[in-house]
């Protein structure tokens, strides 16, 4: 079975598409190019109504696996791009990740080849990365599942050859893969390429991002010259204006105009902090979010000693970059799915096109290179319409880019301050009050564990002698461990960076203004300032301070507030109304002797 070019109409059942059916498009369309506004994906949740992809005139085994997978209405992309593609036409397509453009140009395809009995491919859909290549493999596998001889096949690099041979043998409808692994088999022979009716470019200013310019003409080149052919972008650059206008016939042009309702649903957050506090206030992020997060950093280097560091630090981690083999990033992304593992660390080649449900949270651990890159990133939460999070890491030096940033994508990203102590504190109290609910409901179902609750209760009280209350804490107990259960580390450099921060960014005023305002930022009425005749030239820091207070006076380390340390003396914020033994000590105070 052929894929026909027909610039009128195309007729399947009872449904008839027509070129500039308007009411179907719901989009302007100027001559060849359709300007449509981004929406959130919908997803039905138990809705037995039809779906309104019977519009398409899709047959049923395409309606029921879309229901199967809850999809109840097709987005923007989808309803200007599916009737173009069904007419056989080529396509032009800008369109950021996590839109829906994957089922936008896999349905009709499908759809198309529904009755194919040809052996060799007849499409053949080209991805930057391997993670990518197999997520679209598996979205026209899912598409498909209905139909028993529909077969698509993924070849990229770094598995085993010898199987792709083995299954580009058998009848194969679709191929998805990386240029690289298609340029092999195309030479060697294995990928019968004279059906080829369709080609699709997916993430195409990717492709060109990794220098695959070359690979893909020398690709097309080899292809049968009357195919269909779809091109999507995230952005336009010249270079795709110049394959489109050298390799597509005619194309339909859909534009989705604006990249802010696309990340509409993502909670975008910047924190100020220095390079070498990074990992601390990573670990307190992850303190209050410690479930489906992928961190984003610029080396492997760095993914693994991030990875070490959390995983010391009771983290369920696992690292994804360039280094790591095929089948076990494959492993990882599974593991992941299936929530065996909470936290990714990753380089952007290595996570383009990951697309999980659970992730919630993204972190920038690392400044993003350009727009396209900090919107990749974010685009790996808040997908199909789904609310997430995303954070970023900003240094001093940084804070143009991030100036830069927000206007490029014309979003306001909040400024968040890195939780203290006493956030953390009453998250891991809420964690475990919410935990220990969660087991009283769950052991109300399981019989066979009440009754030997019951048994060791009763055990309890008549041979040991304790009552309820005792029984509970010591469970708790068991449940808190050896540890201290709250946390009470050193938190000024939060307090101090924020400080330092804040005051550097303003340029205007004299020196003395700036450091009065920066001692009036955290001070209030339950502190004052004291003076110590000590500082920087004196080879003092901020844990010699605290360590000298708390152990030649009564003073907390938590209630100690600001500390500055200036050349030949330091500023100390400690609470007021102390006892005046304790102000005769502070008096006496020597740090370093």
């Amino acid at each position: 079975m052929a894929l026909k070019k027909d610039n009128h109409s195309v007729d399947n059942g009872d449904e008839k598409f027509q070129k500039d059916d308007v009411s179907l498009l719901e989009s302007k369309n100027l001559e060849n190019k359709i300007e449509i506004e981004s929406k959130p994906l919908e997803t039905s949740k138990g809705d037995n109504n039809e779906n309104g992809f019977i519009d398409f005139g899709f047959n049923q085994s395409i309606l029921n696996s879309l229901r199967n997978k809850g999809y109840k209405n097709p987005t923007p992309i989808q309803k200007a791009a599916i009737p173009e593609l069904m007419l056989g036409r080529d396509l032009l397509g800008q369109a950021q990740t996590g839109t829906g453009k994957t089922a936008a140009f896999a349905l009709p395809l499908i759809e198309k080849l529904t009755d194919n009995k040809e052996l060799n491919a007849k499409v053949l859909v080209m991805t930057p990365t391997r993670e990518l290549a197999t997520q679209v493999a598996d979205s026209f596998k899912s598409y498909s599942s209905e139909s028993s001889n529909f077969k698509t096949v993924a070849i990229y690099g770094g598995t085993d050859y010898r199987n792709q041979i083995s299954a580009l043998k058998r009848k194969v409808d679709v191929v998805v893969g990386t240029p690289g692994r298609i340029m092999d088999h195309i030479r060697q022979g294995t990928f019968k390429i004279n059906a080829i009716s369709c080609l699709v470019l997916d993430e195409a200013d990717e492709m060109l991002n990794m220098g695959f310019l070359e690979d893909i003409e020398w690709i097309i080149d080899r292809l049968p010259e009357n195919k269909q052919m779809v091109l999507f972008s995230a952005t336009m650059p010249n270079e795709i204006r110049n394959i489109a206008k050298k390799y597509l016939n005619d194309p339909a042009e859909i534009l989705i105009k604006s990249v802010k309702k696309e990340t509409q649903l993502i909670s975008q957050k910047f924190i100020y902090v220095q390079r070498h506090h990074k990992l601390e206030a990573l670990k307190r992020i992850l303190e209050i979010n410690n479930e489906g997060v992928i961190i984003f950093v610029r080396t492997k280097l760095l993914t693994t000693s991030i990875a070490e560091a959390l995983e010391n630090s009771g983290h369920s981690v696992a690292v994804l970059n360039g280094d790591i083999p095929q089948n076990q990033r494959e492993n990882t992304v599974d593991r992941l799915k299936k929530g065996f593992i909470d936290i990714l660390v990753a380089t952007d080649v290595a996570a383009r096109g990951l697309d999980v449900e659970r992730i919630k949270l993204v972190v920038n651990y690392d400044f993003p290179f350009d727009k396209e890159t900090y919107t990749h990133r974010i685009g790996r939460t808040g997908r199909a319409g789904r609310s997430g999070e995303a954070i970023l890491f900003v240094n001093q030096r940084e804070k143009h880019f991030l100036r830069n940033l927000e206007n490029s994508t014309r979003n306001n990203i909040e400024e968040i301050k890195i939780p203290n102590n006493k956030v953390i504190n009453e998250k891991r109290m809420e964690k475990l009050i919410a935990n220990i609910n969660e087991s009283a409901l769950a052991q109300e179902k399981n019989e066979e564990n009440k009754a030997l609750m019951i048994d060791i209760l009763d055990n309890l009280k008549e041979k040991h002698s304790m009552d309820d209350s005792n029984i509970a804490m010591a469970a708790i107990n068991l449940v808190i461990g050896n540890k201290s259960f709250f946390v009470n580390e050193d938190e000024t450099w939060i307090y101090k960076q924020n400080n330092t921060d804040r005051n550097r960014s303003n340029r205007n005023g004299n020196n003395r203004l700036r450091n009065s305002n920066r001692r009036n930022n955290y001070q209030n009425d339950s502190f004052e300032t004291y003076k110590f005749n000590f500082g920087k030239y004196d080879g003092v820091r901020v844990a010699n301070i605290i360590s000298t207070i708390c152990n030649s006076t009564n003073i907390n380390g938590r209630s100690i507030g600001k500390i500055q340390i200036f050349n030949d003396y330091s500023l100390v914020d400690l609470p007021k109304d102390l006892h005046i033994e304790t102000k005769n000590k502070l008096k006496k105070i020597k740090v370093r002797n």
